[in-house]
């Protein structure tokens, strides 16, 4: 992998002469505007334009939102590993979380390098290799500290996950060895040799001698010559953490081999081949010839695995911060300031874990890195001396920087609920003032804001949410999602409201809307008087259809007698009443009559002891008193039949 650089890009935003700047700044963006303050002795007009900067324009691409999603159920994933765990257990399933996250890392990676090989816009090829450098090295770094912190691999076992870490990130020379391949002759194609060298390079000898058979074929005066060097390729031996073989009984035999490869050169087996003359010096571990070969290595940390392998082979991690900051120095010796990713790789190898996640904090130009790793390192019980950090420990502060970012992105934000919720000491806190200010563009969207709140019990952004929505919905004339909104918010006041509309709409239209809703009340109408006379008027409606003439009758006259209905509706209320007094058999006792006759009275000595309205017309008023006298008429009618009944029962 070629060296990137990881530093975030600078927007400038220039400023007239004499101008001052405002700003203001959330998890996603600043906004920056010119004030009104004019300083001294300077004349101009200020600029009406207000300059947004996007921090982290990361969550707006729609391949990276996959890292964020995928990496998100990994999280969540890791904070159900359980404590009861054993400690061998638990380090292998960290382990596995660890190539998880590095294998999401790798398919966006691989996605987004296809888009910007395929894409013909050379803007969005440029910021998709960008991305593509920034995942690399993210990645590399990664993988390094599983390596170092995680997986924490003994003496022996660590050159080989190094080896591991080098060859992944270093894949150039099998793009380079398939088109050596497919030639005609591969033993005379230009880049045979630089094919034979990295993979000596990189410990990958079974490759190396695969291709050297083809160059013995081609000279076979010089057999003898590539058999030795075969020879010396095949025996020598890898530390195998899994075998019988001790530590020290593999640096002996180790020993053994280096020997004869520095006997070979000394003796000068391949002097008259000068390719397997540098085979055998890379071999012995010569440090000039390394640095000679400094652009098949690429890298100082390339070069330092492969000093390691071909000198000490069995350096303990404690050590490598020293062989470290020696391959660094003698590789980039033109360069007098390291780059980031430099000194985050060395600042690894000095098992620095919080140098490591300061300097990724500064570089990269998002959270997710460096939350997610911080978060797992936690888990592993590596952080304990490093967890004072503005009042709250260092991962939490992290994490909740990262979902705060999150919450800024229409669909994004529900998976930064997650993460608040696993921070205990100000998730929580954080996730009620977020919640307040997620978009309520849809009643979908209301819902699982709601939903989310309601799981969390949160009673006051509930209640806002449904006051909202109730409000939304009013403006739209959609009664029954108001009413169902206020409901649900427990707010008797606006349920109140509501109800007085669906009065009004129905004496309007003679129907309800939304008779489902009001059919299936339930407990619900105990919120408000006024919701209670609807549910209950319903009823009355629903018992006429249905012929259930008394019942409806007592419950209608409940509904007066009770006080429950409002006063405006008493004429309503009445006149539905007329149906029944008109049956003919009777259906209101003289009783039921009497009371009938005693609301209407208080009803027209309350309407002419009100003033005029000057909306009222002479032919509403007339039609009051029309119904007044067929109400007199009809109760007075019904009256002398139920005493005739009554009477006729007793005798």
């Amino acid at each position: 992998m070629e060296e990137v650089d990881v530093e975030p890009v600078i927007t400038n935003i220039p400023a007239s002469a004499g101008k001052h700047l405002g700003f203001t700044w959330g998890p996603g963006d600043i906004l920056v505007y010119e004030t009104l303050y004019k300083a001294s002795g300077f004349v101009g007009s200020g600029s009406p334009f207000i300059h947004e900067i996007r921090k982290d324009e990361d969550i707006y691409s729609p391949i990276l939102r996959k890292l964020f999603n995928e990496s998100h159920h990994i999280f969540v994933g890791l904070q159900t590993v359980g404590e009861e765990l054993p400690s061998k257990n638990k380090k292998a399933q960290f382990v596995s979380v660890s190539k998880n996250y590095r294998s999401v890392i790798r398919a966006c990676m691989e996605e987004l390098q296809q888009v910007a090989v395929s894409t013909k816009s050379p803007d969005i090829a440029t910021q998709y290799g960008n991305q593509v450098s920034i995942l690399l090295a993210i990645e590399l770094i990664w993988n390094l500290c599983e390596v170092l912190f995680i997986d924490a691999a003994p003496a022996g076992s660590v050159l080989l996950h190094l080896l591991d870490w080098v060859r992944l990130h270093k894949a150039d020379v099998d793009e380079k060895a398939k088109e050596v391949l497919q030639s005609e002759s591969p033993a005379e194609h230009r880049d045979y040799w630089d094919v034979v060298v990295s993979y000596i390079l990189q410990g990958r000898l079974e490759e190396a001698r695969q291709m050297l058979m083809k160059q013995a074929v081609l000279h076979p005066a010089a057999r003898n010559m590539y058999k030795l060097m075969d020879s010396l390729l095949s025996k020598m031996p890898f530390y195998n953490p899994g075998g019988t073989q001790t530590l020290t009984e593999f640096h002996v035999k180790w020993s053994l081999w280096h020997e004869e490869a520095d006997h070979c050169l000394q003796d000068n087996s391949f002097s008259s081949n000068k390719h397997l003359e540098l085979i055998c010096k890379i071999l012995v571990g010569d440090e000039d010839t390394l640095l000679e070969h400094k652009e098949l290595l690429s890298t100082w940390y390339h070069f330092l695995v492969t000093r390691l392998l071909y000198c000490h082979p069995t350096v303990k991690p404690t050590e490598l911060h020293h062989y470290a900051q020696s391959c660094m120095t003698l590789f980039l010796e033109s360069r007098s300031v390291p780059e980031p990713l430099d000194s985050i790789l060395l600042a690894a190898f000095e098992f620095d874990i919080h140098q490591v996640l300061k300097d990724c904090s500064i570089a990269l130009n998002n959270w997710w890195f460096v939350a997610h790793l911080t978060d797992l390192l936690d888990h592993c019980k590596l952080l304990q001396s490093h967890n004072l950090h503005f009042g709250s420990n260092l991962r939490e502060f992290l994490l909740l920087e990262y979902a705060s970012g999150l919450f800024t992105h229409h669909s994004l934000w529900q998976l930064a609920v997650d993460y608040f919720d696993h921070c205990p000491e100000f998730g929580r806190v954080y996730l009620e003032l977020q919640i307040d200010h997620v978009p309520l563009d849809t009643e979908r969207k209301a819902l699982k804001v709601l939903r989310i709140c309601e799981q969390r019990q949160m009673p006051e952004q509930v209640r806002s949410i449904c006051k909202i929505m109730a409000m939304r919905a009013l403006r739209n004339n959609r009664l029954g999602s108001a009413l169902s909104w206020s409901i649900r918010a427990k707010d008797a006041a606006f349920a109140t409201l509501i109800s007085e509309k669906f009065l009004q709409d129905y004496c309007i239209r003679g129907t309800f809307s939304d008779l489902d809703l009001i059919d299936n009340l339930g407990p619900a109408m105990l919120l408000s008087d006024r919701l209670t006379f609807l549910g209950k008027y319903r009823e009355f409606h629903k018992l006429y259809g249905e012929k259930r003439f008394s019942e409806a009758a007592k419950l209608l006259l409940s509904l007066m007698t009770a006080k429950i209905a409002p006063r405006s509706f008493w004429m309503t209320l009445l006149t539905d009443a007329l149906p029944l007094l008109e049956q003919k058999e009777v259906i209101f006792s003289a009783d039921q009559t009497h009371e009938l006759m005693f609301c209407l009275e208080e009803l027209t000595s309350s309407l002419n002891a009100t003033p005029a309205s000057e909306d009222r017309t002479m032919q509403d008023e007339d039609m009051e008193q029309t119904k007044v006298e067929l109400l007199r008429l009809a109760l007075a009618r019904n009256l002398a039949m139920a005493i005739v009944k009554e009477g006729t029962v007793e005798t």
